[in-house]
């Protein structure tokens, strides 16, 4: 298996959680693998959430934005970790996505306004979110708790994800909690 270039994405406001310490699984085992890995945690970066007038003017990105930008640009492969609230990501994550996945970054559109062109392609990412509830509930309830970022922001910009759910996060047992840090460490090892 040849190594990859990965950049991790703690999508958590405070690292003192699960989302924290399955991200410190996935970059340790990733390392430990061979990979190459660059990481930024959400809670560390500074930025205005809100895009203030959508895509009418330019809003200066604060250097933590033009970084996240970067490390997309050089991953091969992206990992976000976070956890679901309310079926979403959280507020500051999706503000994030909102003030950095701009056109000439992510995509572009055609003149007419109908299709659009995928910047990011030749990529993958893995989506690991823990919910409070059972994936199979959130999913029959709902749909799936991923569909914003995977089908709305990640595979808009070309860039094939798929999502690993884990739950009920607050409930969980020791046991089940060690079975889900094996999952994300063989996924690490592997870059997927």
């Amino acid at each position: 298996m040849r190594s990859k270039r990965i950049f991790i994405l703690l999508g958590h406001t405070d690292p003192a959680t699960l989302s924290g310490a399955l991200a410190d699984c996935y970059e340790e085992h990733a390392k430990g693998a061979g990979h190459e890995v660059r990481r930024m945690n959400l809670c560390d970066m500074h930025f205005d959430p809100v895009l203030h007038e959508g895509y009418k003017a330019i809003q200066q990105l604060e250097p933590d934005l033009v970084d996240f930008q970067e490390n997309v640009r050089w991953a091969e492969h992206i990992v976000i970790v976070y956890p679901t609230w309310w079926h979403e990501m959280p507020a500051m994550l999706k503000g994030l996505f909102d003030r950095a996945w701009l056109p000439h970054f992510a995509f572009n559109f055609a003149d007419h306004g109908l299709t659009w062109k995928k910047l990011l392609t030749r990529r993958t990412a893995r989506i690991i979110t823990s919910a409070n509830t059972p994936p199979w509930m959130l999913r029959f309830m709902y749909g799936p708790a991923t569909t914003t970022l995977d089908l709305c922001i990640l595979r808009f910009a070309g860039i094939r994800a798929r999502a690993t759910v884990l739950g009920p996060s607050e409930r969980a047992s020791l046991q089940k909690k060690a079975k889900w840090f094996r999952r994300v460490a063989r996924l690490a090892e592997r870059g997927r």
